[in-house]
């Protein structure tokens, strides 16, 4: 779906990635498109068809650190098969789960993967970690950094996306034939930023946030996302949407987009 004037793309689409509906090669979709299309139909379409991305995030470099160092220190136990004294601190005896495909589930560019055939997705998502507990079950564990007095809580509304994240890689985990348990754990690292000075370094309270995953909307939200590719226009602008009104003022505001290509958008 490009600019039926010109028969290219204007410059403010990408021509990557794109779900082709004629298409019978597998397509792949992330678990973050997916949470997209959850969040706004409209901008998953015009992202996943027309190339229209939303802009990008900054780089988070100092989460990405802590994200790092908790790897490393878990790998450690991992590789030695014993309970990381952290764990013991919270009262659990699970170890880091040792798999030969872990460093690939957590590489953001391959992840853990399963075909769906019934859309002929790839649907992917990179888990931080992975424990095991004396069961047998594997848990599914993610970190998050924050720096705030605030009481660490999943009840506020933007935190609901954590949520569905650690579903979705219960769910695709699954699919690996793995026995998953409904529990998962957030890793919460808290920066202490009331201390009188710097000195060239930051202190965490860590904190363990269990959480009961529920993976049963994904099917849905799979077939609905599937289905909302394969249409020929977009969705419904959302006028609760940010982005849906970012993109709408930034048309009306040039003219370098085709008017056509403008109507097919709005």
């Amino acid at each position: 779906m490009i600019s039926k004037q010109t028969n290219q793309a204007t410059p403010y689409q990408r021509t990557r990635n794109l779900f082709n509906p004629k298409s019978a090669t597998p397509y792949r979709l992330s678990r973050s498109r997916l949470e997209n299309f959850l969040s706004c139909p409209r901008c998953f379409y015009l992202d996943r068809r027309l190339g229209l991305e939303p802009p990008g995030m900054p780089a988070f470099s100092l989460n990405a650190a802590v994200d790092q160092l908790l790897k490393r220190e878990f790998d450690t136990f991992r590789r030695l098969q014993q309970v990381p004294p952290l764990l013991k601190t919270w009262g659990l005896s699970a170890i880091p789960f040792a798999h030969p495909l872990i460093d690939e589930w957590r590489d953001p560019f391959k992840g853990v993967q399963y075909h769906h055939k019934p859309t002929n997705f790839i649907v992917f998502g990179a888990v931080d970690d992975l424990w095991i507990d004396p069961q047998g079950r594997i848990l599914v564990v993610d970190y998050k950094a924050t720096s705030t007095e605030q009481p660490i809580s999943l009840d506020n509304e933007y935190r609901q996306a954590y949520k569905r994240q650690m579903e979705i890689y219960q769910w695709l985990l699954r699919k690996q034939k793995l026995v998953i348990s409904d529990t998962g754990y957030f890793v919460y690292c808290n920066a202490d930023k009331t201390r009188a000075s710097f000195e060239a370094r930051l202190e965490f309270a860590i904190e363990l946030i269990a959480y009961e995953g529920h993976d049963d909307w994904v099917e849905d939200a799979l077939q609905g996302s599937h289905q909302c590719l394969l249409k020929d226009t977009p969705p419904d602008y959302k006028p609760d949407c940010p982005y849906c009104r970012y993109l709408q003022g930034a048309f009306s505001l040039s003219s370098k987009p085709s008017l056509e290509f403008q109507q097919e958008l709005f």
